[in-house]
């Protein structure tokens, strides 16, 4: 079966691919400009009435059989499983649901929260606020450690709390069903809205990926500004990037896995190195396919990588070369 990388309009199709059989996804066809032949001069026209306009019901979209209810479950601290101190607090009341809250109400200015699951990678995260804010258990079920750091000068910092817990999710996917500091947004977002709408017509999640996906890659373009010299801590504001129509990799990332997590479809915002060059791109679960992710490429199938940023930014030529066979990608963290 010949394989096709793939371009903005061919994801539109791939759910009737998939259905169908095929492997490949062509160009739209050119317009041709039709010319009527000349009418005889012995031959009486007859004039046809100008059809109606389509009324609006049938101009307007089909919606699809697939629920697209947007999903956005409130992250609370109930206290049931709470560690707290002078200065700090770790609730893993809702450990199960992929999560835990945390706070600190110090004086220190610079705080770091740091979590290292069963697989031994550090998470390491900015505590900017004295509200409890979410932070997601990524590495699956087992042991914990959840730590609280407060600068003392320049890099150093020094432990202001620091607990172990067990996780045991409810299943894998709660992590990535969540909002989160690298995926952030809530029920009031403009982009879990548009995530609605560009679900409207889907039968399946492949539908939703596939609408997702083209509206992101064709709707954002890379800012080389902000690229140049992203801030110290960067975070990615959805709705802005929605409303600029700019972004960086982790925008596009940030803005995908929210449109679709809200659609309850598990996505990962993954960050680490696409050649030389620090990236974030996505890898999405979708349901008899799996975890999406390697190289953006369709076989009639299923996909490999979900990266936004390079299909909106590269040709497809220059794509398919730089990806190769996919071990340009490096994964250091998934959130």
């Amino acid at each position: 079966m010949q394989k096709r990388y793939l371009t903005k309009g061919c994801l539109t199709v791939l759910a009737a691919m998939l259905a169908m059989g095929l492997s490949s996804c062509g160009s739209s066809p050119q317009s041709t400009e039709h010319t009527s032949d000349p009418v005889p001069p012995a031959t009486t026209v007859k004039e046809e009435p100008i059809p109606a306009s389509p009324s609006k019901e049938v101009l307007a979209a089909t919606p699809g059989t697939r629920d697209n209810t947007a999903y956005v479950p409130a992250q609370t601290a109930p206290g049931t499983e709470n560690y707290s101190n002078d200065v700090a607090a770790v609730d893993v009341s809702n450990s199960s649901s992929g999560y835990c809250m945390a706070r600190y109400y110090g004086s220190n200015p610079k705080v770091k929260l740091m979590i290292i699951g069963p697989n031994n990678v550090q998470y390491k995260y900015d505590l900017t606020s004295d509200q409890y804010a979410a932070f997601p258990f990524t590495a699956g079920n087992g042991s914990y450690k959840i730590g609280v750091y407060e600068n003392v000068a320049g890099t150093s910092y020094s432990t202001a709390m620091a607990v172990e817990v067990n996780v045991s999710l409810a299943d894998e996917f709660q992590p990535f069903l969540v909002p989160s500091q690298y995926v952030n947004y809530s029920a009031s977002s403009k982009t879990v809205s548009k995530g609605v709408e560009l679900a409207e017509t889907a039968n399946n999640d492949l539908d939703v990926v596939s609408s997702v996906y083209n509206y992101v890659i064709s709707n954002i373009s890379y800012d080389y500004v902000k690229s140049e010299n992203p801030p110290s801590g960067y975070l990615s504001d959805v709705d802005s990037t929605l409303d600029t129509g700019k972004g960086i990799c982790l925008d596009y990332a940030s803005v995908m896995a929210t449109m679709l997590r809200s659609q309850k479809i598990p996505t990962k915002l993954e960050v680490g190195y696409a050649g030389d060059a620090y990236h974030a791109w996505i890898s999405t679960y979708i349901t008899d396919i799996g975890w999406v992710n390697g190289i953006v490429e369709f076989d009639g199938t299923g996909w490999k990588l979900m990266d936004p940023t390079f299909a909106s930014n590269t040709s497809e030529k220059d794509l398919k070369k730089y990806i190769g066979d996919g071990t340009n990608y490096s994964v250091s963290y998934e959130y």
